[in-house]
């Protein structure tokens, strides 16, 4: 039997369990995933985040949904990321270079009296095209406002690639919506043959946005940073909020600044919540 130390935290409830590759080895994390991430038989999370060394950049960060499969990138898990590598010693530096299947993250965390408060961390640009988010069907440069029915009822998706893909789908009241209903009837909708994260997303006003989210391979999670970042891009190219927002989720929000339409950026915190030893 083999001991596995990891360290379990969240950005805002959307919880991860950190396995640190510089001290543990972990050759079958797309095996070991659904067991360690199980609620009820594991550490209990949305997926598991592995930090790790990068030939070109600071840390490498592999994300591993609680269902075994891979995303591309994980915005909550990034700033877990960060404050993991601050508060174990392993940089001494408050801006460094995260790599993911995305690609390089610029990350600049923010310390109050020597302990971490927040992180920035930059989200790229985003891809809009139909072809590379991707959705089936002929080409467009952007999916915005189009019509899908799914189970009978009529939805007007707007899509945002920040790394993951995302459907973003305005609503008036997010707490009407029958996510775990609905939700999955997204994510493998054949329209979208990598599947889709399914966010729906409620106006509060030119500066605010309330939002709920299906993460395909998690399920309904209660918060997610792409997810966050996707919704503000598909806000701002609907014309209904300005460069600068607040995503309000079930416990805490992300400031999300898309400034000219230029590099995204998004600010928000990480907490730790235990650590562990896992037997396997």
């Amino acid at each position: 039997m083999k001991t596995l130390k990891f360290t379990k935290m969240h950005g805002l409830g959307n919880d991860h369990i950190i396995i640190d590759l510089f001290k543990e080895n972990l050759p079958n994390p797309h095996e070991i995933a659904p067991r360690m991430c199980h609620r009820h038989l594991g550490g209990g999370a949305d997926g598991l985040i592995l930090i790790g060394p990068s030939e070109k950049y600071d840390f490498r960060m592999q994300v591993i949904n609680s269902d075994g499969s891979e995303a591309e990138m994980c915005g909550n898990g990034i700033r877990c990321l960060a404050r993991y590598v601050i508060e174990s010693g392993l940089t001494d530096k408050t801006e460094f270079v995260t790599e993911t299947l995305k690609g390089p993250h610029k990350q600049e965390a923010h310390l109050v009296k020597g302990k971490f408060a927040d992180v920035t961390t930059s989200m790229g640009t985003p891809s809009l095209r139909r072809s590379q988010i991707p959705m089936t069907g002929e080409d467009s440069e952007r999916v915005i406002g189009e019509e899908l029915v799914v189970d009978g009822i009529s939805y007007r998706i707007n899509l945002v690639n920040v790394g993951n893909p995302h459907c973003v789908i305005f609503v008036d009241d997010v707490d009407a919506v029958d996510l775990k209903s609905i939700g999955p009837k997204f994510e493998h909708n054949p329209l979208f043959p990598n599947r889709i994260n399914t966010e729906f997303v409620q106006l509060l006003d030119r500066n605010n946005l309330r939002m709920r989210v299906w993460e395909r391979g998690s399920g309904e999670t209660l918060a997610c940073g792409t997810g966050a970042t996707a919704s503000v891009v598909a806000a701002i190219l609907n014309g209904l909020v300005f460069d600068t927002v607040s995503v309000h989720l079930a416990y805490g929000d992300l400031f999300i600044e898309w400034k000219n339409h230029d590099e995204l950026h998004m600010t928000g915190g990480a907490e730790t919540v235990f650590t562990g030893e896992y037997k396997f």
